[in-house]
């Protein structure tokens, strides 16, 4: 058996063709745009490209795209004195904060500050309690990416044996949460799971979000299961350059999966596709329009 690939870049032009007619849709409706404004601390090069590619992406989909770039010497309380300010905004429907942040900033009270109702990263405790309570919440980028690769590959969730590997609060949570609340029968594996080998071969479908490359093998794979990668960890490559690799070891896991996302090219795409997706959501709760009708 070889792995059907999941196309994450396809999905992900597609879902940010979708958002850029809803927010056509949204525009008639409300007589305004969505703007989303990303906030930028230091120089962080990986920081800088995703930044530059989230802006392009949002004024694809024609909606307002701000940036503030910050010194990496700000003060804590200057940086929140930034995100106050974006939160009295009316103009602003959605506020990202990238990480990571200088040492000398506390990135958990940078994320409280921010207004969740704004908070399209998903991240703020609000949001996190609302999606543990399968209730509506902007939910985080990442997570929402894996449920529509689900969704747009025909895999079946409901009555699944789900296994996430990772358990932090960008991924493995939120995306446990998310499986939780469509009916899969979930574990979370991390540092301390005994024979994580005994779980993935349990496993209809695993989500693999710990950041050690190549940790999951193949002959750990259950025959015909889906396998999201969302490791994105960059090693050495040939003439000096750089790779990347996932947290799954494609060559021998993708003659055992069923379904498969590479690195790059999987889930990757579909974090800035979500996070568009998260800014006309929380334009259109803040306009009191139902995003279903947009």
């Amino acid at each position: 058996m070889t792995a059907t690939l999941i196309d994450g870049k396809a999905i992900a032009a597609g879902l940010r063709a979708e958002v850029a007619a809803r927010v056509k849709s949204f525009h008639a409706k409300a007589g305004r745009l969505p703007g989303l404004t990303v906030v930028l601390v230091g120089d962080d090069p990986a920081s800088e490209v995703y930044v530059r590619n989230k802006g392009i992406q949002t004024r694809e989909a024609g909606m307002i795209s701000d940036e503030i770039r910050l010194p990496g010497s700000i003060s804590q309380a200057e940086l929140l004195a930034v995100v106050r300010k974006l939160n009295e905004d009316d103009a602003v429907d959605g506020i990202l904060v990238q990480m990571p942040l200088p040492k000398q900033i506390d990135a958990n009270a940078v994320i409280a500050a921010i207004d969740p109702a704004k908070d399209v990263d998903g991240l703020h405790p609000v949001n996190a309690g609302k999606l543990a309570q399968g209730m509506k919440a902007l939910t985080p980028c990442t997570p929402l990416g894996c449920m529509i690769l689900l969704e747009k590959s025909g895999v079946k969730v409901a009555g699944s044996n789900a296994l996430v590997i990772g358990r932090s609060i960008l991924v493995g949570r939120p995306v446990a949460a998310l499986l939780l609340a469509a009916n899969a029968t979930v574990t979370i594996a991390h540092s301390q799971s005994r024979d994580l080998a005994a779980l993935c071969r349990q496993a209809d479908i695993v989500v693999a979000a710990v950041g050690r490359p190549e940790l999951v093998r193949g002959e750990w794979i259950r025959p015909g299961a889906c396998v999201l990668d969302v490791g994105i960890n960059r090693m050495p490559g040939e003439g000096g350059k750089s790779k990347l690799i996932g947290d799954v070891h494609f060559a021998s896991a993708r003659e055992v999966a069923g379904q498969i996302t590479p690195v790059p090219g999987g889930v990757g795409p579909m974090t800035i596709a979500c996070l568009l997706q998260n800014t006309l959501t929380a334009a259109c709760w803040r306009s009191g329009i139902d995003p279903e009708t947009v």
